[in-house]
């Protein structure tokens, strides 16, 4: 009797897949093939991140920590007069011409020589009026003494004439001190302010509300 045998294929944990053209791909090789492909989608999706990155500045922030907003400071243009300032004589002295035509929105109408404070020992003293035109007017006394310290005892004792003051504080050219000023609250809602510059004295009487501006404005 003839001993017939037949050739089957074996199976097992160590038989090859067959790839096309017969030839087998080993399990290595496809591992290799996924590493690839995992690679190349975190390369893809960390480009999408960096372009959406830089295309959107927003795009890194965290949407629960609020941005600052810049602080804008707006200043307003100061106020200049409607009405014309007086003409002014050719003569004037020079602590006459360093009195100004107009100081924000008030403007000279009249100056005339001051009478009192040359008797109080001023070299020379003026009375100068402004206006805006409507209700507003400011009332100007102005003397220059021979020395600093004798302008000091001038302001002192206009100051404690006009009452209490409830501002005062440093007259300053630059960052040097050169005198000092007091606001003092008069009746009608107007406000009287005394100020020394070296060896000129200054007090204006006028609108509470603005003499504060009149004074920081005023050139002297």
């Amino acid at each position: 009797m003839t001993d017939q045998r037949v050739n089957r294929p074996r199976t097992g944990a160590t038989a090859s897949v067959a790839g096309k053209g017969g030839k087998t791909t080993s399990p290595a090789v496809y591992r290799r093939r996924r590493l690839v492909a995992v690679v190349g989608l975190l390369v893809i999706v960390l480009a999408l991140v960096l372009v959406g990155g830089f295309a959107w500045p927003g795009f890194w922030r965290s949407e629960g920590t609020p941005q600052p907003v810049p602080t804008v400071t707006v200043t307003a243009p100061a106020p200049t007069p409607t009405v014309k300032a007086m003409e002014r004589a050719g003569d004037e002295t020079a602590f006459q011409k360093a009195l100004p035509s107009t100081v924000l929105q008030f403007a000279l109408g009249s100056l005339a020589e001051a009478k009192e404070p040359k008797e109080q020992g001023a070299l020379e003293a003026w009375n100068a009026e402004y206006a805006d035109g409507g209700s507003g007017e400011v009332a100007l006394v102005a003397g220059q003494w021979a020395t600093s310290d004798e302008a000091e005892a001038a302001a002192t004792a206009w100051t404690q004439a006009a009452g209490e003051a409830d501002r005062e504080g440093d007259v300053k050219v630059g960052k040097k001190v050169v005198g000092q000023y007091a606001i003092v609250p008069a009746k009608g809602g107007k406000a009287v302010v005394v100020w020394q510059n070296g060896t000129a004295v200054m007090q204006a009487t006028g609108p509470a509300d603005t003499m504060e501006d009149f004074y920081a404005a005023f050139p002297l």
